[in-house]
């Protein structure tokens, strides 16, 4: 073996190591933290690190993205990323929507056994389903009838919230932005902003979305 071919192995040998000993975040088993700050959420082949409160038949994995299909459910992200529990934050997920189907990604909630979660926002995920809240509409709160994607296409669903500030992009472009009024709000009740943990909807057995490429960077407070 000659000098320049055992350097060459030495570098290659110390480059896998560095590749397995590095790379996760939080503890989670196969979620990779990126250099410039986003850490994934979904390893892209299990719901490690999710749970579900009921009807768990309406989520499963299937070639690297979560389909949901099935009785209203709701998945929430229970793993090690920042004791899962998110106050400002930039969150980007990958979404494909079908025609007539609706579902919701929210923030700043919590687990709760049964039910649409009474804890934190829900920014709308739906193009095409006869309620005319479109994607990027925080429910309940403020809302848009229109948006620049179409269904059984790949988008990407971008939630940035800083203090009392809400902002929402489609594919890079700006859809709205909200500033939270009131201040004198108790923490982590009702639809407010506070801290909690992401959940993606199961709407209805009707409707059948995707969602890949789940991604959090976690700004200062």
């Amino acid at each position: 073996m000659n000098r320049f071919f055992s350097i060459a192995l030495l570098v290659l040998l110390s480059v896998r190591s560095v590749a397995s000993d590095g790379g996760t975040a939080g503890g989670d088993s196969d979620i990779p933290k990126s250099n410039d700050g986003w850490i994934s959420l979904f390893d892209g082949k299990t719901l490690n690190g999710w749970k579900v409160n009921e009807h768990p038949e309406t989520f499963k994995v299937e070639n690297g993205a979560i389909v949901v299909n099935g009785p209203t459910s709701h998945l929430f992200y229970a793993g090690n990323v920042n004791d899962h529990d998110f106050k400002n934050f930039e969150l980007k997920v990958d979404v494909m929507t079908f025609p007539g189907s609706n579902s919701g990604i929210y923030f700043h909630t919590q687990f709760q056994e049964a039910g649409f979660p009474r804890i934190g926002h829900e920014v709308q995920v739906n193009i095409s389903h006869t309620d005319w809240r479109r994607s990027g509409s925080i429910y309940g709160i403020v809302h848009v009838d229109t948006v620049p994607v179409i269904d059984k296409q790949w988008y990407t669903q971008h939630i940035v919230v800083n203090g009392n500030q809400v902002r929402i992009l489609i594919d890079g472009k700006l859809i709205l932005e909200y500033n939270e009024p009131r201040t004198d709000i108790e923490p982590h009740t009702g639809h407010t902003i506070s801290s909690g943990t992401f959940a993606l909807q199961g709407h209805d057995p009707q409707s059948k979305v995707l969602f890949r490429n789940i991604r959090v960077k976690i700004l200062p407070d």
